[in-house]
């Protein structure tokens, strides 16, 4: 008699225990460890995730605090420049003002000093016409002058200093 793939017999409970009792040592010793293993690399990988999901979130808010500060610092930096700024126009325009100030009162101290020096020169001249006029007067007296003809001509000098002014 031919045999077929499968028959029954003692070779095949045989076959079934042996597969039930593989199937059970693999199970406890195999498939358990294997799962457990299995899953808790599962719980490390999603735990990783919710990690590096929660460190994004912080580098996120990191970043926009971040970004926010170096707004801040670029106002603050425009403020601080636009004062500077500020300042250096009023000290330059106080600098400039003080300076035509003090070129103002230059100016004005030489023009007296110059007024001082004309009135002097001008006293001066007329010292020196006042002693000519006198040694022409002392030689003309001394040339035959009589006592009339001197009192007329000191009378005459007289008369004239005190209606002419000086001219400046």
């Amino acid at each position: 008699m031919r045999m077929g793939l499968v028959e029954f017999g003692w070779t095949f409970v045989f076959t079934i225990v042996n597969f039930l009792i593989i199937f059970y040592v693999l199970r406890h010793y195999l498939f358990r460890p294997v799962t457990e293993f299995m899953e808790n690399r599962t719980k490390g990988i999603e735990t990783s995730i919710e990690e590096a999901e929660r460190k994004n979130k912080e580098a996120e808010t990191l970043k926009e605090q971040y970004e926010e500060k170096l707004m801040s610092i670029k106002k603050e930096r425009e403020t601080i420049i636009n004062e500077a700024t500020k300042r250096a126009k009023t000290q330059s325009d106080e600098i400039i003002k003080s300076a035509k100030g003090e070129a103002t009162k230059i100016i004005e101290r030489g023009r007296q000093d110059i007024e001082r020096e004309r009135q002097k020169t001008v006293n001066e001249l007329k010292d020196q016409i006042s002693t000519l006029a006198i040694m022409a007067a002392t030689k003309v007296v001394e040339e035959e002058m009589d006592q009339k003809a001197h009192e007329k001509m000191i009378q005459q000098f007289i008369e004239e200093v005190g209606e002419t002014q000086w001219q400046n």
